[in-house]
């Protein structure tokens, strides 16, 4: 039997057919799928103290928090003897606890192989380590670049087809024909035909200005009350509050947020959301993103012989193609919709110790290079969490607890309405008019280490993913341990309703937090551990660049590292530290990046301590610096992968120069045990550029920062919601304006096929540089 792609794709308590291999032999190994059984709703549960109704004192929670280690010590905190080791510190966000909800679905159940990760007893194989040899290098490259050979997914049955194909004229695309057709019913013959409901191209602009670039409601106010300058303008609207009516009057796009009281602990908590269903659809069905969209999973080569596999985008995973096969199985013609959600807590403002807590959507159906841009929109705003700390809980452990469960019920009643159309699916049309079956399903978590250990319930110092201790997370190809088996949490979270005391101690057996109900219990072929992501911003520059730069500083003398920044020659996208980098501190990513770019050429041949051959530390920096820059390539290749645990390997054998020099301990912390999951997660799930934090970090200026400081900083959310909403409909309308000054031209759709066979030249228009000699 083949090795299976996903280890742990769960359906339903009654395991659904579900492909236990793929994903190199097209074997197709099934299991038979029964019916989906409901679920009685469950009463409402008030709790006092924490979650399970207990206020605990002095150290009753003791044999928990410390000697109550069941497999992989899941009770132990990290003792790393560098303080910046400790990148676990999760007390600080909100977790959660879900109030269990009429969803009418029973809890995942199923169990595969995860291929290229075996259990077994023994000890790793004994690896080849290769050197580095850069001719090998340039023709992996090299054959990154060739043309790709597709393999489609076997269209036996009508996967991905539509359904009902919408009759739109060419005079009025989908999308933009029937927003314009919203328009003329809000104007009457006064107003202009391309800007309406604004009475012309200047006053649209006024209002795109006061939107988008203005400095607020209160300065228009006062810039509108000059007196005449509305009769110089011509513009409809005497304030800011006549403008606002006419811009809620826009039709929407996106749903509109609404507020709902979510009771944990016997305490209420406001969660600001927008309908999840409707958010997908206002993604899926966006006019600019039609010609776009990929509705079915690919195998994508290199060569004709289909010898070595290509992954970029997540429908060339193996991921996609498995869980393809198991709807199919259940239910033909579907079209999946991957779901990725990301989380991160954000201050909002600089003194005040204000945060916000926004949760985002995106869907995979939409390539990269949308996902990736802001000023594409191909990312939403699903919700805003609550952000209380619970301070008036005197109990650590109680208040953790609670706020662990209050994250996961606010998440989990966000993402209820995905579990029947997960299964079912439901109507979804696209921005050309034509509507498919869609199966919205959870595909992955984008989040920093916090995050991941909050959403997967672990405990704080292990690893997300696998279940391994946490004395072991330095060594390498830890292939005695497995990844975290969901139907074991699972039947475990079912005992939640018996003795509080009992139900930890069997959460603390498996290395998991007492979550009564996780937002992931219900979701339909939905794992959580094969779920986290790769994270190039806090896990490599932010995590293991920020450990080695440190480790140099300590290995050598900061006076001749300072002096050999000031020497480095003059170069092109080459940033110099001419103040040297020995004191510079909360250095960003892009920070860090830079660094990269020449932290070799500042240790080469610099002599370390007691006369020690500097070679082993050479050894070490240049293959996590090629670990680094290899993670990142847009697109790989079995071969590039192959490189790329070569380079790990190769860090991992010349680690202990460190902990000779004295520098290091050990290497037990999370952040130098993930990057060997790089490789699996690749192949399931696309390249790390889909799911770099670094979008969300950007994200957090438009739907967070900006939106705050919209507000008049009493009671902000309400305000901030109906920033965001109008903001949004100005965006809408903006690009209905550039659709009909262009002359409405029809939509043109491309062939998903030929997309990545067409070569674009990207040129700037306006160069910073007039000339550059070489």
């Amino acid at each position: 039997m083949a090795n299976g792609v996903l280890s742990h794709i769960t359906q339903a308590k009654n395991p659904a057919c579900l492909p236990h291999a793929d994903d190199t032999d097209g074997d197709d190994h099934m299991y038979t799928a029964d019916d989906f059984p409901a679920l009685a709703p469950e009463p409402e549960n008030i709790f006092q103290g924490d979650f399970f109704g207990t206020d605990y004192q002095g150290d009753e929670l003791d044999w928990l928090e410390e000697g109550g280690r069941g497999r992989g010590q899941a009770g132990s905190e990290p003792t790393a003897s560098d303080p910046e080791d400790s990148d676990s510190d999760a007390s600080n966000y909100n977790s959660d606890d879900a109030t269990p909800t009429a969803m009418g679905w029973e809890a995942p159940r199923q169990t595969t192989t995860a291929e290229n990760d075996k259990v077994s007893n023994s000890e790793p194989a004994e690896r080849e380590i290769l050197e580095y040899n850069p001719v090998n290098r340039q023709r992996i490259e090299t054959a990154l670049h060739q043309g790709m050979h597709i393999q489609a997914f076997p269209d036996t049955t009508g996967a991905g087809s539509p359904v009902l194909e919408g009759n739109i004229p060419d005079s009025h695309p989908a999308g933009y024909g029937l927003y314009e057709a919203q328009i003329r019913k809000l104007c009457n013959n006064s107003h202009s035909r391309d800007y309406a409901p604004f009475l012309s191209k200047l006053e649209w602009e006024v209002a795109r200005w006061a939107k988008l670039r203005g400095a607020g409601s209160t300065a228009l106010a006062d810039l509108l009350g000059i007196n005449g300058i509305q009769q110089k303008l011509g513009l409809s609207f005497k304030n800011a509050r006549e403008l606002n009516k006419i811009i809620d009057s826009l039709p929407a796009e996106r749903p509109k947020f609404k507020c709902e009281q979510i009771v944990v602990a016997g305490e209420a908590f406001d969660v600001y959301f927008r309908d999840v269903i409707e958010c997908i659809r206002a993604l899926y069905g966006e006019s600019r993103f039609a010609r776009h969209l990929v509705f079915l999973p690919e195998r994508h080569y290199a060569d004709a012989d289909r010898t070595m596999r290509l992954y970029h985008d997540m429908h060339t995973g193996k991921w996609w193609w498995a869980v393809q096969k198991a709807v199919e199985a259940n239910t033909p013609g579907a079209t999946i919709i991957p779901i990725i959600i990301s989380s991160d807590k954000t201050q909002v403002t600089l003194f005040s110790n204000k945060t916000a807590y926004p949760i985002y959507l995106t869907i995979s159906n939409l390539p990269k290079d949308i996902r990736s841009k802001p000023s594409q929109r191909g990312q939403i705003l699903l919700g805003y969490l609550p952000t209380s700390k619970l301070e008036h809980i005197t109990n650590k452990a109680a208040r953790r607890r609670t706020l662990a469960n209050v994250f996961h019920a606010c998440l989990g009643r966000i993402l209820a309405p995905l579990c029947k159309p997960g299964v079912d699916g439901l109507p979804m049309t696209s921005g050309d008019g034509v509507t498919r079956r869609g199966h919205p399903i959870f595909a992955a978590f984008v989040g920093d280490y916090p995050e991941q250990i909050l959403v997967t319930g672990v405990k704080s110092g292990q690893c997300p993913v696998y279940d391994v201790p946490h004395d072991e997370l330095g060594d390498h190809c830890s292939l005695s341990h497995a990844f975290r088996d969901i139907d074991k949490v699972l039947d475990v979270l079912d005992t939640a309703d018996e003795s509080p005391t009992e139900f930890m101690r069997a959460c603390a057996d498996i290395g998991i937090k007492p979550i009564y109900e996780p937002f992931w219990r219900h979701l339909p072929y939905a794992d959580i551990y094969l779920s986290i992501t790769p994270n190039v911003l806090h896990q490599l520059f932010q995590g293991l660049v920020k450990h080695l730069v440190s480790w140099i500083k300590s290995a050598y003398d900061p006076v001749e590292i300072d002096a050999r920044c000031r020497r480095l020659p003059l170069n092109h996208n080459v940033r110099l530290f001419f103040k040297g980098i020995t004191s510079l501190s909360r250095l960003t990513g892009r920070e860090h990046s830079d660094i990269c770019r020449i932290l070799l050429g500042l240790i080469i041949n610099m002599r370390l301590p007691d006369n020690l051959h500097p070679g082993m530390l050479v050894c070490a920096v240049r293959a996590m610096l090629d670990f680094v820059y290899l993670a990142q390539y847009p697109i790989h290749s079995d071969e590039t992968l192959a490189s790329l645990h070569n380079a790990l390997c190769r860090f991992h054998d010349n680690k202990d120069v460190f902990v000779t020099l004295g520098i290091r301990a050990d290497f037990h912390f999370p952040k130098a045990h993930f990057p060997q999951h790089y490789r699996f997660l690749i192949e399931n799930l696309g390249t790390t550029d889909n799911f770099n934090t670094e979008y969300t970090e950007r994200l957090h200026i438009d739907f967070a920062k900006d939106a705050y400081r919209a507000s008049n900083r009493k009671d902000e959310f309400p305000q901030m919601t109906l920033w965001l909403e109008r903001k949004e409909k100005v965006l809408r309308h903006n690009q209905y304006i550039q659709w009909c000054e262009a002359g409405r031209p029809p939509l043109q759709i491309i062939n998903p096929l030929h997309k990545l066979h067409t070569s674009h030249v990207k040129m700037t228009r306006y160069p910073s540089a007039k000339s550059c000699f070489i």
